[in-house]
């Protein structure tokens, strides 16, 4: 049987974190308190010392630095393609024509 994996909104996160830092309960008992499972709490809090304020950016939506990174991989994509295009262009450009023998 397949397990339902939850989401949480990014708000959730930041008043999870700030429970955590402001409580003084245990991560555990908060985890418990919440419905969380085992150490999402801690990863959230790894994630959040890591990454700082773009920490949890959102479904679908990646941090500026990662956003750029897939830019710039499509981009150099296309180049390629144009690039290939070109040298089979050139290619074709730069045959003898076939003549015909007289016949």
């Amino acid at each position: 049987m397949s397990k339902i994996r939850r989401v949480y909104t990014a708000e959730f996160k930041r008043e999870a974190l700030a429970l955590a830092a402001t409580s003084g309960r245990s991560i555990k008992t908060l985890e418990q308190e919440l419905g969380l499972g085992a150490s999402v709490l801690r990863g959230w809090l790894r994630q959040a010392k890591a990454d700082g304020a773009e920490a949890f950016p959102g479904h679908g939506r990646l941090k500026p630095a990662d956003e750029e990174r897939r830019r710039l991989v499509r981009e150099l994509e296309i180049v390629r393609q144009e690039r290939d295009i070109l040298k089979k262009a050139l290619a074709i450009f730069t045959q003898e024509p076939r003549r015909s023998s007289p016949s």
